[in-house]
């Protein structure tokens, strides 16, 4: 199984749940280009993201796997399903439908991101405290702040490349999938049952494009439901493997 994290996210995200994963799969947890411990680049789009991943299996004579995407993960693995179904065996997408998302950009965070004074940052907590004017949610606070890193000689600097995913933005809103797009092979959506991202009316698109979809949701989920209801999320995964 091969993981693909979600926007400012990285693999450390999923370490918990990726151990609970290896139950019953080989995990394998990546950093997508411009975050966690991956090379950054000034491309940032679907299309080079699927590429990235294509070419790390290559590397490492992965010939087919199931393929895990969260939020911009799952349009990542959604493309890659469409585009290269040979190296799919199965493909589980969380919490995100193949639909444009730009009524929810993260304009706020990415502001207050750009904001900060990383020169005379203290420590990270800090800088929840200066995120506060702007982001209200407090775990997306602690969220964002994964991302700093120590500078050796003091201060801190983004792990993430915030300069090019800020630039990618409506990019990284909009559905990569085009009409023709389709992946026939077996596919499971798992949707928080408090999270915005998809509705039922979303059903019909997410099944137009990938017939077998079986749909399940997590009902005391938000859109991270593998952190916040992990044991019923890798129960959710094991019920359809």
């Amino acid at each position: 199984m091969i993981i693909l994290h979600g926007l400012l996210g990285s693999s450390r995200n999923w370490q918990t749940t990726g151990r609970d994963l290896a139950a019953r799969y080989h995990v394998l947890a990546l950093d997508l280009r411009n975050h966690g411990n991956s090379p950054h680049a000034p491309e940032m789009n679907y299309e080079v993201l699927v590429a990235d991943v294509i070419a790390w299996m290559d590397r490492q004579n992965i010939a087919r796997a199931t393929i895990l995407g969260h939020s911009m993960g799952g349009k990542t693995a959604m493309l890659l399903a469409c585009r290269h179904p040979e190296r799919v065996e199965r493909l589980i997408v969380v919490d995100i439908a193949p639909k444009d998302y730009q009524w929810i950009a993260h304009r706020a965070e990415f502001a207050a991101m750009h904001e900060l004074d990383l020169e005379h940052l203290k420590s990270r907590a800090e800088a929840e405290l200066r995120f506060e004017a702007r982001v209200t949610d407090w775990a997306m606070r602690k969220f964002l702040v994964t991302n700093l890193e120590r500078v050796d000689g003091g201060g801190w600097k983004w792990q993430i490349n915030l300069p090019a995913l800020t630039q990618a933005l409506p990019v990284l809103e909009a559905t990569p999938l085009k009409e023709t797009d389709r992946f026939d092979g077996p596919t499971q959506f798992i949707v928080g049952g408090r999270s915005h991202y998809v509705y039922s009316e979303d059903h019909d698109t997410i099944r137009r494009y990938f017939p077998a979809a079986q749909i399940a949701t997590v009902a005391d989920s938000g859109h991270n439901p593998h952190m916040e209801t992990r044991e019923e999320f890798v129960r959710t995964v094991f019920a359809q493997s």
